[in-house]
């Protein structure tokens, strides 16, 4: 029995979702259910949609984020852990037609590079920085970070953090939020859908910070890391809606009023 074709027909398809120009073909290292991946696909999508992409420069330094540059399809750069701020003053006088970003974790940015990130925003340094705080470092273990909060049980803290002798997490938009030389700090989250929407707005308000030479921007965001929390995908999300938002309260903590119109 010979059964006929189905009839071909014609459809007016428009693509609406790809891969952004902006990232490569690389697979990424990142663990199942860990939120780096979604970072990178907001700052990709950011950077094709403003036509940054031929102009941009990255900088990563040492953590989870160490081979960002292969997954970006933009120039990019390795610095020393903690130095990217550094890196990236330098790169930014140097070529301030660039547009230049640091994507850094919590242990990297709030850690051994806590002299870098103040003073590149007390100096109003025009870059733009993508910071991803998990409240853990993760590629090192699992360790306890400036961001683990109080009773996180940790590699380094397996009783839970003690805030009596090993102090409380550090709160980096607050304390980024006083230097004037920023023009643009704030802090979004990963964990659903809603709230991812809400982080490429504000990424894209970031680089339109430097675009417009404003000054120094911050974009935090919390993030998952299942494999050093011991936890699934699901529950991860749930940890961060649950456990990190309540203590790293989400919002605007410094928008310069020339960007104030362009918050939708």
């Amino acid at each position: 029995m010979t059964v006929a074709a189905p009839p071909k027909t014609k459809h007016n398809l428009k693509l609406i979702y790809q891969k952004p120009e902006s990232l490569t073909d690389s697979p990424t290292h990142y663990c199942p259910g860990c939120t780096h991946g979604v970072a990178h696909r907001l700052v990709a999508e950011v950077l094709d949609e403003m036509g940054l992409r031929e102009k941009a420069i990255g900088i990563a330094p040492v953590g989870c984020a160490v081979l960002a540059y292969e997954y970006f399809n933009i120039d990019g750069v390795e610095a020393a852990h903690g130095r990217a701020p550094a890196m990236a003053t330098g790169i930014k006088r140097v070529l301030p037609d660039r547009v230049v970003f640091t994507y850094q974790g919590d242990g990297d940015l709030a850690s051994i590079g806590m002299a870098e990130i103040l003073h590149a925003a007390g100096r109003g340094e025009r870059i733009t920085v993508i910071f991803i705080n998990n409240a853990i470092y993760g590629m090192t273990g699992g360790q306890m970070a400036p961001t683990t909060l109080p009773e996180q049980v940790t590699t380094s803290s397996p009783r839970g953090r003690d805030v009596a002798t090993q102090g409380f997490p550090i709160r980096m938009s607050e304390i980024l939020a006083q230097m004037d030389g920023a023009a643009y700090v704030v802090r979004r989250s990963l964990h659903d859908p809603n709230n991812i929407r809400k982080a490429k707005k504000a990424i894209r308000l970031a680089f339109e910070a430097q675009v417009r030479g404003l000054g120094f921007a911050m974009v935090e965001l919390l993030s998952t890391c299942p494999t050093n929390w011991g936890m699934t995908p699901i529950e991860a999300m749930n940890w961060v809606r649950d456990h990190m938002v309540p203590a790293f309260p989400l919002g605007d903590y410094k928008v310069a009023p020339e960007l104030q119109k362009l918050r939708v």
